[in-house]
């Protein structure tokens, strides 16, 4: 069963430091979604690296291999789990736009 929860600002950075250290083994996509530019895929499926909140520059960083994505003054964070698994960030921006992060165990070899 899925549950999403808005996660308080005073909790971002203790939440994401946790969460990294789960996303090993995980791949990542981020789907950007704004009335200026529609929806567009930012990152596709990549190897997550971890997310992180910088309060002191209102930062909230997604890293990828390959790919640093910056979401700068968010303003309101979902997040959406199944059990204790992290399955999707939903981030509102300063400038209104969702940002919609997703992730996924890597498929096997």
């Amino acid at each position: 069963m899925n549950d999403t929860t808005k996660l308080e600002r005073n909790t971002w950075k203790s939440y994401f430091d946790n969460v990294s250290r789960l996303l090993d083994g995980k791949r990542v996509e981020i789907e950007v979604a704004s009335l200026a530019i529609g929806s567009q895929i930012a990152a596709e499926w990549l190897p997550a690296l971890g997310v992180t909140y910088d309060e002191q520059a209102d930062l909230l960083a997604i890293m990828a291999e390959g790919l640093d994505h910056m979401i700068r003054h968010p303003r309101e964070v979902f997040v959406q789990t199944e059990g204790e698994e992290l399955q999707t960030i939903s981030v509102t921006d300063d400038d209104g736009a969702i940002q919609i992060i997703r992730f996924r165990e890597q498929p096997a070899r």
